[in-house]
């Protein structure tokens, strides 16, 4: 019973997420297990490396499934984007050994938030960043974001709703850079770590976002991340700029070099 490793992209604006929710609230689950099980004639649940949350995007989810079907696995990726809506794709499909799961085998995950930074908003941006008007001083906010790198308690950064046994986590690289060009008024923030606690890159995103609007100095993201105390910390920015760019397992072996929502 072969054991399958698909990577998908997704736009989550129609979604309560990746997870199955109560009825009446469409997950991205709900529609990858549905476009399998018409596939292979039989009911799966599929494992993901992660939850996204309502309104998150993905350009490289990874999902894990086992079939006794025998299936090659460029057949698979030609059926399920038959069946998929327009707003989720298979990327990729691979056939890896019997103890892979998109779970547990994960050691990193890579988020990027993009902030549309300008006072007019982009009306084709809408679902993809966060519209914030006011100037944003990106140097600042870059220089702040490396007092986080490393290995720490993040609990300043965790909000309510999916308690972990431990908020230790480590960021192997996180940058705040400007786009150029016709992408001159986008921010893009890029987290990557061996793991996040419940809307961490969000809150991150909002405490950065209080430095580039000049309220706090810098060094000021040193001190909420020694507080441990989530309420000194920045909002909650929306669910909306986020997207999971790429998740690893063991090496970098995750999917090629990331697409682009814009």
């Amino acid at each position: 019973m072969p054991t399958f490793k698909l990577t998908l992209a997704y736009d989550g604006t129609a979604y309560a997420g990746w997870q199955v929710q109560a009825p009446g609230r469409l997950a991205v689950q709900e529609v990858v297990e549905r476009a399998i099980a018409t596939i292979i004639g039989q009911q799966v649940r599929v494992m993901a490396s992660g939850r996204t949350d309502a309104g998150v995007h993905a350009l490289g989810q990874v999902i894990s499934f086992r079939t006794a079907r025998d299936l090659k696995p460029e057949v698979l990726v030609r059926a399920m984007n038959a069946h998929l809506p327009g707003d989720i794709a298979v990327l990729d499909a691979q056939i890896v050994s019997d103890d892979f799961h998109a779970t547990l085998s994960a050691t990193r995950k890579r988020y990027r938030y993009a902030i549309h930074n300008h006072p007019i908003r982009d009306v084709f941006r809408r679902h993809t960043s966060w519209h914030y008007p006011r100037p944003l001083d990106v140097p600042a906010m870059h220089q702040a974001a490396q007092a986080l790198r490393g290995t720490h308690d993040f609990r300043s950064f965790q909000t309510s709703g999916s308690e972990r046994q431990s908020t230790v986590r480590t960021i192997f690289d996180i940058e705040v850079r400007r786009g150029s060009g016709e992408e001159r008024h986008m921010v893009y923030i890029e987290v990557e770590a061996d793991g996040f606690l419940y809307n961490m890159v969000r809150a991150i995103v909002g405490t950065l976002v209080d430095v580039g609007r000049g309220r706090h100095e810098p060094a000021w993201v040193a001190e909420v991340l020694a507080s441990r105390d989530r309420r000194l910390a920045g909002r909650t920015a929306p669910a909306h700029g986020l997207c999971l760019l790429r998740v690893d397992y063991g090496g970098r072996d995750g999917p090629p070099e990331c697409l682009s929502l814009q």
